[in-house]
This record gives structure tokens, sequence and C-alpha cells, in this order.
């Protein structure tokens, strides 16, 4: 993909391994970035600030916009601390929060006359979460195109690539270290290498060392 000339973008940033190899992809091939990250009554605010300050190593404007309902109408355990972070999926689903996220995204985009929407989202680590296929994204896209006669696109750059390609990629964005050291993708809330017990860690630690692997042969 070449750079759009003139074309501007919003990426969906949660300060985590995923949409923050995607603000980077789109500082490559957009001429203007900005992005927003959802305050919704997350266990882990920590990621907020993880987001807050990638983008502004970056130079790239922040928004973060409040969502408390989502926290009250769904019970799992990144919204709810009395929740345990099992192995099991079902524990760390928001339910719709993919779908609420991109569809306030694109209401606030079309405010800024921005069209393009990125979002991290991948298929093919598939956890059980639904809304991380493209069906669902192919499906949100026209009915946010019918709902406010705009022409969004959403891009998912991550949709077909598993951890290793996502580390790659940003090694060859040359921002492995700072996806290494400053994104919060564990689920206790640890930034860079987490508590490497949970499964979004386990995810991640496995793919960093397939990508390793990979790179030396």
């Amino acid at each position: 993909m070449k750079k759009i000339e003139k074309e501007s973008a919003l990426v969906v940033l949660s300060g985590g391994q995923d949409s923050s190899t995607c603000l980077f992809w789109a500082k490559k091939h957009f001429a203007f970035v900005t992005t927003v990250g959802f305050d919704y009554g997350q266990r882990h605010k920590k990621e907020l600030d993880c987001a807050a300050n990638i983008c502004k190593s970056a130079d790239i404007p922040f928004t973060v916009l409040p969502l408390p309902l989502l926290n009250s109408i769904t019970k799992n355990a990144l919204t709810n601390p009395t929740v345990s972070i099992g192995e099991s999926p079902a524990t760390t689903l928001v339910e719709g929060r993919n779908m609420l996220f991109l569809t306030y995204a694109a209401i606030y985009a079309k405010t800024q006359n921005i069209s393009h929407l990125i979002t991290g989202v991948s298929e093919t680590d598939y956890s059980g979460y639904p809304d991380c296929r493209q069906a669902f994204i192919d499906s949100l896209q026209k009915t946010l195109r019918l709902s406010m006669e705009w022409d969004y696109i959403i891009h998912t750059p991550l949709m077909k690539l598993d951890k290793a390609a996502v580390w790659k990629m940003a090694d060859e964005l040359g921002i492995l270290d700072i996806i290494k050291q400053n994104s919060l993708t564990c689920y206790d809330g640890i930034i860079g290498e987490g508590c490497g017990k949970c499964a979004a860690c386990g995810l991640r630690k496995k793919g960093y060392e397939k990508y390793l692997e990979m790179k030396e042969k």
C-alpha cells in the first residue's frame, strides 16, 4: 500500500502491542494521523497512559473519549476487578467493545472530515472474540456508511497476521523497542513484557520468540 497523499486517518488506540503497531503503520501510509482512545472503566487505566506517551513520542494527537456505560452493562475481568482473569476467553471478552469503539470513532472521524479508520484486530490468533473477525469489520463498515452517509474505510493491517508477523511489522517500521518496552498488553496491567503468566502475555511472548527464530534463519 502506497502512502495516501492528502488523506487523513484515525487510529483506535488502546496502548497495546497491536494498536500501537497500527499507529506507526498509519503514520507511514497516511499524510495525517490522529488517534482516539476510550475510557470505559477498564481495569488498567495505565493503557491510556501508554497510548498517550507513545503518541507524544510520535508527535501524533491523542484524544480520550469517555464511555462509562460499557462498564455497567457487561461483566468481565477487564472491567470488573472482582472477576478473576482465567484461561477462558469468556472472562476477558468485553461484549460489543470493538463495535462501540469503531462506531464512536467513526462519529468523531466525520467531525474531523476523516473517512479512514484503523483498528488492530486480528482473526489469525483468534481467541474467541467474534468482533475481531473480518466478517464483522465488513458488516460494520457497511452499516456505518449507511447510517451516516460517509464513505468510511476500515483498515485492519493485522487481520491476517499472527503475533510473530506483528513483531516483524514493528521491526520493519523501526519501532520494535517502542512496542516491546512501552506498550501494554498484559491482563495484569504490567507494561512491556508483562507478567509473563496471563494469556495475553503468553501470546505476545510466543510470537516474539517465533519472530526471533524466523529472523535468525
